[in-house]
């Protein structure tokens, strides 16, 4: 939902609708304060014209519940006269104007600071006269299925105007350290840390607040002196000389009364119980599902792993979870001094990192993502799906691994994942362009599996139709190695991924020694082929019948400096030469494409032909082909640099 969008809606009434007393008792009451059209009223498929519905949750906590002594902090939260603990919630729901034409699932878009992210993970853009869509429902994928979408507000932190979030209850007479890193891209004298805006100093000059910087998470780290750096209370932070571009520097400071932050699970745990068993709620659905990305991926894998998918009750919270873009990373929201937005592998990795439960060596705790002392009868069927780059910088391959990395772990019976091949944390815009790697950003879409997953998910829940097997790169299938032995080409300008230094595991307060935190993790990835495209995982069309390199990890540019990292997130995109003559002449290794394909039809007829093979498996939707072969023939034309309509043979 866009800024303009909200504020309007929000802007045109008082709340409209006061419900004093629901059903569910974790629910007190609902707040709705607008109503309004989708899209302009827009008819989806068989769902119809859509309406959003805008307003706010208020929740009553019960901290003596076994499903809530999880919560660090619970017990300095303020309390009512019932002895309960209090907190609301923004509210953001997408229904059809009628009811009766509904498919039966809401799905809970898990907002990523403050904004949904579903949309943008399985509706395609829709060009209109050659133009983007004026909104954010594209091709309306989502929505021509009948879902209720559904987000409520969980992190404290979200200062941005419009967005959806949380206002939680302070964990009072606590002070200590608040601490996030951060990475200048500049040499200015100013930084804000984004990463400790929940968090004001409560003396911006006192002594005890530190500055340190290091060359890399593995490197030791030097003391400012505090002399040389300023705090002011809005946690900008100046240093006389400026910063280092691409160091990495740690705030400290003394701060009081942190937010409880992992109410924010329990919002989300009995909103959808709302949804779901309340007979008076806002909205009402037969099954829930949950999806979150990036951030609120690893929202949910922290969700799972503390045990919030049963309410207080003892019920069935999620008939489906899909976190996307998590790798093996949590988010750290369980924790004092919590900072959701950090994008730090080092605070986020931590034991255990699979499913199954199984004996780390660091700490010697026998211990599984869902399967631990909070682990109950009602886990839902769960899809991991990520790409490389989670791979790469979360330790995704330990998802299926011992906790060493040397031997291959099987999921359990009510879990699948996939890795996208040759993709990157979020695809970037094609065509391509440079921001802050060493080479172009990744432009390689997963947006086809998403959606032929989804519907895979959607078969499972309903019918126990078996989803599309997972698929990843495994040890004993060969394709999974050591990063120092990816067998990545030499190729011109591009830096050796072996280069890249595995980080190290983050706290998990819910196991002895911390989990072992400061452990190296192993760094396993996808093997690579002669074209330095991944064997391993659920390779699409791009990457099956390549035109370029494509990969999930992007060094730095030399101009935001720390060239021997990684720019987060960021993948690489290093398209083939378009004749055998450019090639030679650049001493590139890999063949051209004038070389690979004798025509432009040749190629698109495999390209066809590979999509064909994915939607056969499941991993496709049929409708999606014509979309993924219009794509690959605008790739042709842009590497090749020929309109279509001239000679079918490769440029000379």
């Amino acid at each position: 939902m866009t800024r303009r969008i909200r504020q309007v809606a929000l802007a045109a009434v008082l709340p409209l609708l006061l419900v004093p007393a629901l059903v569910s008792a974790e629910v007190s009451r609902v707040e709705i304060t607008a109503r309004r059209d989708v899209a302009g009223g827009r008819s989806f498929g068989s769902a119809g014209p859509y309406e959003q519905i805008i307003g706010k949750l208020y929740f009553v906590i019960d901290p003596a519940n076994k499903r809530n002594r999880v919560i660090a902090d619970l017990d300095k939260a303020p309390k009512n006269a019932a002895g309960k603990i209090e907190l609301s919630a923004d509210l953001v729901i997408l229904k059809p104007r009628d009811a009766r034409k509904a498919n039966g699932i809401a799905l809970f878009d898990i907002v990523n600071r403050g904004r949904g992210v579903a949309l943008a993970k399985f509706d395609a853009p829709l060009a209109v006269n050659g133009a983007p869509a004026p909104d954010e429902y594209g091709d309306g994928f989502l929505l021509n299925r009948g879902y209720t979408i559904v987000q409520v507000g969980w992190e404290f932190d979200v200062r941005r105007e419009g967005a959806i979030r949380a206002d939680m209850p302070p964990a009072m007479g606590v002070t200590g350290l608040a601490h996030a890193t951060f990475i200048p891209t500049s040499n200015s004298p100013e930084a804000t840390v984004g990463d400790l805006v929940g968090y004001t100093p409560s003396d911006p000059a006192a002594s005890q607040n530190t500055l340190t910087v290091r060359e890399s998470p593995q490197a030791a780290a030097t003391t400012i002196p505090r002399a040389k750096w300023h705090l002011a209370a809005s946690n900008v932070v100046t240093l006389d000389g400026g910063f280092e571009p691409g160091r990495i520097y740690e705030l400290s400071y003394t701060a009081a009364d942190p937010p409880v932050a992992a109410l924010g699970f329990a919002a989300v745990r009995d909103a959808a119980s709302w949804v779901r068993y309340a007979a008076d709620a806002t909205v009402s659905a037969k099954y829930t599902f949950a999806f979150g990305s990036s951030q609120t991926g690893r929202f949910l894998r922290e969700f799972l792993y503390d045990g919030f998918y049963t309410d207080e009750r003892d019920r069935q919270v999620f008939d489906a979870v899909i976190p996307h873009l998590a790798g093996a990373s949590g988010l750290n929201l369980n924790r004092r001094w919590s900072t959701p937005t950090s994008l730090s592998s080092d605070v986020a990795t931590f034991f255990p990192f699979s499913d199954v439960k199984q004996r780390d060596p660091a700490t010697g705790v026998d211990e599984g993502l869902l399967e631990n002392a909070r682990a109950g009868e009602h886990q839902p069927k769960v899809f991991w799906t990520n790409t490389p780059t989670e791979v790469w910088e979360k330790a995704a391959a330990l998802e299926t691994l011992t906790p060493d990395g040397l031997k291959d772990r099987p999921l359990p019976a009510n879990v699948r994942l996939y890795v996208f091949a040759g993709t990157q944390h979020d695809p970037a815009r094609f065509p391509s362009a440079f921001s802050n790697g060493q080479q172009q950003d990744n432009p390689t879409d997963y947006i086809w599996a998403m959606r032929a997953l989804l519907v895979g998910m959607e078969k499972w829940v309903r019918q126990g139709i078996a989803p599309p097997p997972s698929r990843y790169p495994r040890l004993q299938d060969g394709n999974l190695v050591r990063s120092t032995d990816v067998a990545f080409p030499d190729l011109p300008g591009v830096a050796s991924p072996r280069k890249v230094l595995p980080g190290a595991r983050g706290i998990n307060s819910l196991v002895s020694k911390d989990g072992g935190a400061g452990t190296p993790l192993p760094l396993l990835v996808s093997q690579v082929d002669k074209d330095g495209n991944e064997l391993g995982g659920l390779r699409l069309p791009d990457v099956m019948v390549p035109l370029a390199t494509t990969a999930g990890w992007n060094f730095r540019k030399a101009a935001i400096g720390g060239t021997q990292l990684l720019y987060p997130l960021l993948g690489s995109y290093v398209p083939f030469a378009s004749t055998k003559a450019e090639r030679e002449r650049t001493h590139d290794p890999r063949l051209s494409i004038e070389e690979r394909y004798q025509s432009r039809e040749q190629y698109l007829k495999q390209v066809q032909e590979a999509a064909a093979s994915l939607v056969k498996d499941g991993y496709v939707l049929g409708e999606d082909v014509p979309a993924i072969v219009k794509h690959a023939g605008d790739h042709w034309d842009l590497l090749v640099k020929r309109p279509s309509s001239t000679s079918t043979r490769a440029e000379r």
